[in-house]
């Protein structure tokens, strides 16, 4: 979408708690990390804050709780951002209204691989309609509106320091507020008998058939191994629980690095798993490497997207083709892969089989199971079909 900056004049409604903004000092120049627009005749500008990579809105217009759910829809529909300065739960209503407007759009026949790209659209489409309704932030950080909740800790996860007036989307921040309650709360893991609390921006295990498939299967050796892509490190420590004693986890995310860390440390396995900032493999071999890719081989829209959508397979294929560099004699490299992507036309079980051959690969074992999420078995999901015929599968590849 291409915005347009301009400049209508939009007092600010009387006896609404506005933020402490300031003046803009120069309303030729548009940062692409600041938010401006026009308050009681005067250019003001934020700081722009997005989590998820999202480019700041330049097309804003000041609105209140006269604001109506119609209103809302038909200003979005023209690219129009809504900075809210009324009560943040009228605001929450608005933001509810405007996704059931949003809709989940007509069905057609359609191959998978359309119906999966459509859907991916619509979420997009959703994604972007929703993040134009704006939420200020002040330093502390405190939402300077009426009825507000405490967002102090969930902004700093999801954000870091806010130390100047900012402007956040009130969807992403919600959204933030709910992952710091998963984090508090944690997931719990049978494997593991014990809880993994998600950071901000990690993937967290809600499917259990993948954990499951690392903590049955037997293991090469117990003196070393290396979990590829790491997230939360919960198949590191699954790893450490089952008796290996030294896990290097490896990640290129430093919110990754920090989260499966803690997780180390809650469980009582930071004396055997360590988490490494580093791209893909640790130096030194293994007799066991374990990476749980990405299973959906396409382009995400968003950095939160990383952590399910694997742009060409790159980081599968990278895998494969460098794991036989890392391994000790004899050992293993496990590939824990959901067949979703072949379900959906997205790449063939023959080019999955034709990569592990070209890499000098051969399989030793596959182990299979059936997913058990909710979605498996959700008739209104658009990907219904694909997720009930769904496997996924840990691969114990060797070189040949």
């Amino acid at each position: 979408m291409e915005w347009i900056l301009i400049t209508t004049e939009t007092p600010a409604p009387a006896g609404i708690p506005t933020p402490a903004l300031k003046p803009s000092s120069n309303a030729a120049v548009v940062d692409p990390a600041v938010v401006t627009w026009v308050e009681a005749g005067e250019s003001m500008t934020a700081q722009w804050r997005s989590a998820n990579g999202r480019p700041a809105p330049t097309r804003v217009e000041v609105v209140s709780d006269s604001l109506t759910a119609d209103e809302a829809n038909r200003m979005a529909s023209q690219g129009i951002a809504m900075l809210w300065h009324g009560d943040f739960h009228n605001a929450r209503q608005i933001l509810n209204a405007l996704d059931r407007r949003i809709g989940a759009g007509k069905r057609i026949e359609a191959t998978p691989a359309e119906k999966f790209y459509r859907h991916r659209q619509s979420r997009s489409h959703r994604a972007r309609v929703l993040g134009l309704l704006l939420i200020p932030i002040d330093p502390g950080p405190v939402v300077p509106l009426r009825r507000a909740p405490d967002i102090r800790q969930a902004a700093a996860e999801a954000y870091g320091d806010i130390g100047e007036p900012s402007v956040v989307s009130l969807h992403e921040l919600v959204g933030a507020i709910g992952a710091h309650e998963w984090r508090r709360n944690g997931v719990h893991v049978d494997a593991l008998q014990g809880r993994i609390h998600p950071h901000y921006g990690t993937f967290f295990p809600t499917r259990s058939e993948y954990v499951d498939l690392v903590a049955a299967a037997a293991l090469p050796s117990d003196t070393l191994a290396f979990d590829v892509g790491t997230g939360t490190g919960v198949l590191a420590a699954v790893l450490a629980r089952r008796g290996v004693r030294r896990v290097v986890a490896t990640d290129n995310e430093p919110r990754a690095i920090a989260c499966a860390a803690a997780n180390f440390r809650n469980l009582g396995v930071q004396d055997r798993a360590e988490a490494v900032l580093t791209d893909m493999f640790p130096p030194g071999r293994a007799p066991l490497i374990v990476c749980n890719p990405p299973w959906i081989p396409a382009t995400p829209h968003s950095s939160l997207d990383s952590a399910v959508y694997d742009p060409g397979s790159r980081m599968l294929f990278r895998f494969l083709n460098e794991v036989s560099d890392h391994l000790e004699p004899g050992g293993e490299g496990w590939l824990v892969l959901s067949d979703l992507a072949e379900h959906l036309g997205l790449r063939s079980r023959e080019d999955l089989l034709a990569a592990i051959e070209a890499a000098g690969l051969k399989v030793m074992e596959r182990l299979d199971t059936k997913p058990t999420h909710p979605k498996a078995s959700d008739r209104d999901d658009p990907l219904f079909e694909a997720r009930t015929a769904e496997v996924t599968s840990l691969w114990r590849l060797a070189p040949r």
